[in-house]
């Protein structure tokens, strides 16, 4: 079982809050498609001989590739890996960007899952965070895009300084009203080098308030428990069998290769990321080099990986797994460093999983820090 990642680095405007790797310029898009269709094939060894469960579309806006591009890229793929018939196969689309004839081509291209940019339903919220869609676009669109597709999901983003309780939650209930079955929500970072980031230094917009987020988190996590929603990762939440396939394997660490500027694989020992520049990732593969620099984990890495990504999930660490990969001693430490939580009901001791309680997932990344090896 393995999976794929595309990156496509264009966006028709940058969103204050993001620090992904993008371009607001689309003149190298023509470029970025060849040489990315060279990556392809000279990152063909680079997996296991396992099958390809799962090809994600991401950036950046892939919505913004035509059909012909999104089939020639799975075409590709096809001819250098052996991907599975039932692969899930995601594209992620700004509301903007849908329309019945897009949608029709992405089904013919053999996209079979959306993954939708809303962010919110409310104007002052998407004029805050310079999005290019409005709110009636998102329910119009959305309600579109459920005539085609089954299996879609759709953003989020809470906590931000625009955004009541009373908001929120109606946010959320227009996403259940949709009978939208997956919802991966998001609390608003201040990301480094952001435009957002700049805005508050300058006192131009008002700082996130963490005690707002962890409100709102909690309230999200009562209200989509009610609606029937499984909240199975930190940020996600799927009706029965509803769950994302591929950022699944990313939280169950399977193997993965990342394709274009920016983008990270794993293949189970050590990581790589590619150049986060489009004019030099084209130039690279233009000369048959593919431009990315490469870790090689270590014994402790790993396993420290494995304790922040498991305790995000809902199934949570599993001390067997621990035992069997890593060995009883680290296993025993883990369950030492744990216990404390435990005590504070933060966490849960279940099955010989550690699981965090609805309280401990608002101390998610300080808990799985605790449980490092060293």
């Amino acid at each position: 079982m393995a999976g794929i990642y595309l990156h496509i680095p264009f966006c028709r405007q940058a969103c204050h809050y993001c620090n992904f790797h993008f371009s607001t310029s689309l003149k190298l898009k023509n470029e970025f498609v060849q040489a990315l269709l060279k990556e392809i094939r000279l990152q063909k060894n680079y997996l296991p001989p396992e099958t390809v469960n799962t090809i994600y579309f991401g950036g950046g806006t892939p919505s913004l590739l035509t059909q012909e591009e999104v089939s020639a890229i799975l075409q590709a793929l096809r001819q250098q890996f052996e991907v599975a018939p039932n692969a899930e196969i995601t594209l992620e689309a700004n509301p903007d960007d849908i329309s019945e004839q897009k949608l029709q081509e992405w089904k013919q291209a053999d996209v079979n899952r959306l993954s939708i940019g809303v962010q919110s339903f409310f104007e002052e919220d998407l004029r805050w965070m310079n999005r290019a869609h409005t709110a009636q676009q998102a329910i119009d669109n959305l309600k579109l895009a459920r005539r085609y597709f089954d299996n879609m999901t759709m953003d989020l983003i809470y906590g931000g300084p625009t955004l009541p309780d009373d908001h929120w939650q109606q946010n959320v209930q227009q996403a259940i009203a949709l009978g939208i079955p997956h919802i991966s929500a998001y609390a608003l970072t201040v990301e480094p080098g952001t435009a957002l980031a700049s805005l508050i230094d300058k006192h131009k917009t008002t700082d996130v308030n963490t005690d707002d987020q962890a409100r709102q988190f909690l309230l999200l996590m009562d209200w989509l428990k009610e609606a029937g929603y499984e909240h199975y990762e930190i940020s996600n939440f799927a009706l029965p069998g509803m769950r994302s396939r591929h950022n699944s394997s990313y939280w169950q660490g399977v193997p993965y290769l990342g394709l274009g500027p920016s983008a990270h694989s794993f293949n189970g020992k050590s990581r790589q990321w590619n150049i986060a520049n489009n004019a030099l990732y084209i130039k690279s593969l233009n000369e048959d080099k593919v431009p990315f620099e490469v870790e090689t984990l270590t014994h402790t890495q790993r396993l420290n990986e494995y304790i922040m990504t498991s305790l995000r999930t809902i199934e949570g660490l599993d001390l067997a797994w621990v035992v069997a990969q890593f060995g009883e001693r680290e296993a025993n430490q883990i369950q030492r460093s744990g216990q404390p939580f435990i005590d504070s009901g933060k966490m849960r001791f279940y099955n010989n999983h550690l699981q965090l309680t609805k309280d401990g997932k608002l101390f998610a990344d300080g808990i799985a820090a605790e449980l490092f090896a060293s």
